[in-house]
């Protein structure tokens, strides 16, 4: 069976070009032979691939309770993961974020992951392999911001 770029008469590449004029083509093939591929110093973890663990149960349980104030339930305001408005005078669950669900909702998004689904900030699990990975990933965020400014900062 002839390869795909066979089969399209695609010109090879001679791997000594100083510039690929056919970069995608030569993305292509290294793909279809398998080949690995440098991406930079970026380090990927398991965790950047897939959800995060659920919130700690008891920062779940202790959510804090809030009332439905008339003014709200007059502005229509929803749950954002079943839509429905919200009633007046309804004990609905406050994120620390401050977005507002309904219980039957909230609490079984945050058994699966621990993130407000509408804002995705993050609450604390029990999983302690995914809350260094938060660590890990905030430190290289400050390192990158405070390169920017020290780069920022040499050229103003």
């Amino acid at each position: 069976m002839a390869s795909y770029f066979d089969e399209h008469d695609c010109e090879p590449t001679n791997p000594d070009e100083q510039y690929r004029q056919n970069a995608l083509l030569e993305l292509a093939r290294s793909l279809m032979q398998g080949v690995d591929i440098d991406l930079g110093p970026d380090d990927f973890s398991e965790w950047d691939q897939r959800l995060p663990p659920p919130a700690a149960k008891e920062i779940v349980q202790n959510l804090p309770r809030a009332v439905i104030t008339p003014a709200q339930a007059d502005k229509g305001l929803k749950c954002p993961v079943c839509l429905l408005e919200f009633e007046e005078e309804e004990t609905v669950r406050k994120m620390p974020c401050e977005h507002l669900f309904h219980s039957g909702c909230i609490l079984p998004w945050l058994g699966k992951t621990n993130s407000c689904p509408l804002c995705r900030h993050e609450m604390p699990t029990e999983n302690k392999e995914y809350e260094e990975f938060k660590k890990d990933k905030e430190r290289r965020k400050q390192q990158d911001h405070r390169l920017e400014n020290l780069h920022g900062a040499m050229y103003t």
